[in-house]
């Protein structure tokens, strides 16, 4: 309708404004189909914020490895380590987002925000394609320690106030977190002993000087077949099939769960097509026989889920970290 005075009534401006937007929404939608379908036609390359020969640095092998074959593209890991996985991160967030650049973080990813700057964010600055696989720990002790269990532990923590020692791998590593969580979530007081890495701390572990250590799967695994280390309860929800007689911490402590992880994920903004096209690819990776056997060597368990879930676990990990690092008093110039 047009009105008396020549202007176009407010009824026909936003009609004009619903179809203008409708015809951004598909012609946005006809530029992405394409590309999607010819994805991908150049090299991929995985961003891995960490050393060679770790769990994220081999699952991101693998996923190079099955996309080069079901592609026929060259598909490459690109590692690039240092602050605690920021440095690579931050190529991840700010590289193009057209698929073609990815990165495969872990647990680090989730614990950063909240003792460090960070360049980006990371709630908001990334496409999350998939959870790839959960890495639960195991709470061990030395033979030495009088506590044979988790309640055990708990008794003893509770009768002498930080008296007990815990030995990690590093300020903020998941053997650190994970047992400030379990800290937060009892009530009782244990003093942190840091180690440069997993095996320095073993031996003060096996010996008696520190008295308990949340560690991964497959680093103890081996004391633990040489009785030299005593596992006595699991991260996860569900027993480990490597220990599957050590139960769940989660049967002590009623919720308690503290679990490794890797995350394929890419830059904001990435093509909704060409998302789910990874994501589709991704999980029909993890499902296959020969992967799923790799991961289990490295203690790690297939997840595969879709983008959204894999962003809302993102979410969740977020807020639980830093939540427990608040109530830790942890910050970056500890």
């Amino acid at each position: 309708m047009i009105a008396a005075s020549g202007r176009i009534a407010p009824a026909s401006r936003l009609r004009g404004a619903v179809v203008l937007t409708l015809l951004c929404a598909i012609g946005g939608w006809l530029n992405a189909a394409p590309a999607a379908a010819a994805y991908p036609e150049r090299p991929i390359r995985i961003i891995v914020p960490f050393p060679p020969g770790g769990a994220s640095d081999v699952t991101a092998r693998m996923f190079a490895e099955k996309f080069s074959q079901a592609w026929n593209v060259n598909a490459v890991v690109d590692n690039r380590t240092g602050a605690t996985g920021i440095i690579g991160t931050d190529l991840v967030a700010k590289a193009a987002p057209d698929g073609y650049t990815l990165g495969l973080v872990a647990l680090s990813f989730a614990i950063n925000p909240a003792i460090h700057k960070l360049p980006y964010n990371s709630d908001r600055d990334f496409t999350f394609v998939t959870i790839t696989a959960s890495n639960p720990l195991i709470l061990v002790t030395g033979n030495q320690f009088a506590a044979k269990s988790v309640k055990e532990v708990l008794e003893l923590a509770k009768a002498k106030p930080d008296s007990l020692t815990f030995a990690s791998s590093g300020t903020g590593s998941s053997p650190h977190m994970s047992a400030e969580l379990f800290k937060l979530m009892t009530g009782v007081k244990m003093t942190h002993v840091p180690y440069k890495g997993s095996t320095a701390a073993h031996p003060d572990l096996i010996a008696g000087r520190v008295n308990v250590m949340f560690d991964t799967v497959i680093a103890t695994l081996p004391h633990i077949k040489a009785n030299r280390l005593r596992p006595l309860g699991v991260t996860s929800k569900t027993r480990s099939a490597e220990l599957p007689d050590v139960p769940p911490i989660a049967d002590t402590v009623p919720g308690y769960e503290s679990t490794s992880w890797g995350v394929l994920m890419g830059p904001a903004k990435i093509p909704a097509p060409v998302v789910e096209k990874l994501n589709r690819e991704s999980v029909r990776i993890l499902a296959q026989p020969d992967i799923r056997e790799r991961l289990a060597r490295l203690g790690s368990v297939p997840v595969g889920n879709n983008p959204d879930e894999a962003r809302k676990f993102i979410h969740a990990e977020l807020e639980k970290w830093t939540k427990t690092v608040k109530a830790a008093g942890i910050t970056s110039d500890k």
